[in-house]
């Protein structure tokens, strides 16, 4: 194993933290993430525009949402191990130009293999966010306010949801496929342009006021940093359940406008809106509750975030089972409310209960893995839903998905249990 050595102008270094500009961070990356999953939920919203002008099976389209999950998740360690050695900023940024461009690209696709090349290139591209993002927003907030900034970072993701599924449905319906990605990528890149001046790196440990490493961060050998990860078993644990959780969150993001589409007569636009306005609108709800909730429980108990994110688990799986049950729009509206909902409560708390489990030196790389390890099982989804619909119907292969939160709920609360009792973590 190689001597560590100090990671290069980033030292740890636990100083006072502008606690303004600490928020504005969070800001300007909620904006970042908010292009992030516009970019990346927009094509589900004409899946059937596609499907007419390309002539494609619902398993093809299947396989152009796992082309951008699956090298999503091959560039995450890599995104993760590259996130604890180099300027966050200049990933993040860079980032956001290379996907706003390959989002462009999408627009002039002519052929079937380039929406999937060009899914895949977006999948490179947006890997690099979320581990230089988390490392970032974790020096700008220490324990006392991590899930809260966290949890406003994370309700980004559902508006970035809800503008790429309703504006591309919109775009899509007046000014045909293409024009949801027009207007993406240009908008992308304008903002890497204004973020170039305000968004600035801090050092590593800025604000890791009750943080048990005294010394300096340093970097490790790449095979400890994993051999790290692999042998903690509350990681593994988190990781196993962020897997089942992204497989079924992947399911309603992908096929939802479709199934409103083909299941319910609602056209491209009302699709569009429909499958992303309600449960996303409720998730920055329960995203925001479950940040502020966790962080007061945790001051009381050492597993209070892995238990908001087990009862979110738990009070979601019914309404996963009543979505793809019901023949009746209303009800179907009430049930992606309710499931939003609680699927925020555990979205809150992902990367904060990680920080829970890992030592500070290793946070970019972790998310990078367990990120990647996640959208492999998401990844899985897309194909999996069309199998299904076409054998059983995709009504009932959404509902079959409710079992697997049930099982992850039981899993999450004796996580939460353990790291209570034991007090084994970070």
């Amino acid at each position: 194993m190689a001597t560590p050595t100090p990671i290069p102008v980033l030292p740890y270094a636990p100083a006072r933290v502008d606690r303004t500009y600490a928020w504005l961070v969070v800001g300007m990356l909620w904006f970042v993430c908010l292009f992030n999953y516009a970019d990346r939920q927009a094509i589900f919203s004409v899946f059937p525009l596609i499907q007419s002008r390309f002539n494609l099976s619902i398993v093809q389209l299947g396989l152009i949402g796992s082309s951008f999950m699956w090298v999503y998740a091959a560039a995450g360690p890599l995104a993760g191990l590259v996130g604890d050695r180099v300027s966050r900023k200049t990933l993040i940024l860079g980032g956001l130009v290379f996907w706003s461009l390959i989002t462009l690209a999408t627009a002039f696709s002519t052929r079937y293999s380039h929406l999937i090349l060009f899914r895949a290139l977006e999948g490179l591209g947006e890997a690099f966010y979320f581990p230089a993002s988390m490392s970032l927003i974790s020096d700008y907030h220490g324990p006392k306010t991590r899930s809260r900034a966290m949890a406003i970072h994370q309700s980004s993701v559902y508006a970035g949801t809800i503008l790429g599924g309703s504006a591309a449905g919109i775009l899509g319906q007046y000014f045909g496929w293409k024009s949801g990605f027009y207007v993406f990528g240009i908008a992308g890149v304008v903002l890497a342009l204004l973020l170039t001046y305000t968004l600035r790196e801090v050092p590593r440990g800025q604000d890791e006021s009750e943080a048990i490493e005294p010394e300096p961060v340093q970097s490790e050998d790449v095979f400890a940093s994993l051999f790290a990860f692999f042998t903690n078993p509350l990681a593994m644990l988190l990781m196993a359940i962020f897997i089942g959780a992204n497989f079924v969150a992947v399911v309603f993001l992908t096929w939802m406008p479709m199934y409103l589409r083909t299941s319910f007569g609602l056209s491209i636009a009302s699709a569009g809106v429909t499958a992303t306005l309600w449960m996303q609108m409720m998730s920055v709800i329960g995203v925001i509750c479950g940040g502020i909730f966790a962080d007061e429980l945790s001051k009381k108990l050492r597993g209070g975030r892995m238990l908001t994110q087990a009862a979110g688990l738990l009070l979601g799986f019914p309404f996963i089972a009543l979505a793809g049950l019901t023949h009746s729009v209303p009800v179907l509206i009430v049930a992606m409310c309710c499931f939003g909902l609680f699927k925020g409560l555990y979205d809150s708390n992902i990367w904060a209960s990680l920080y829970n489990v890992v030592p500070l030196k290793n946070r970019a790389v972790s998310v990078g893995l367990m990120n990647a390890l996640g959208w492999l099982g998401g990844g899985v989804a897309p194909l999996a839903m069309a199998y299904g619909a076409n054998h059983y119907g995709m009504g009932p292969s959404i509902s079959a998905t409710s079992l697997i939160y049930l099982v992850l709920a039981l899993a999450m609360g004796a996580a939460a249990l353990s790291l209570s009792r034991h007090g084994k973590g970070f």
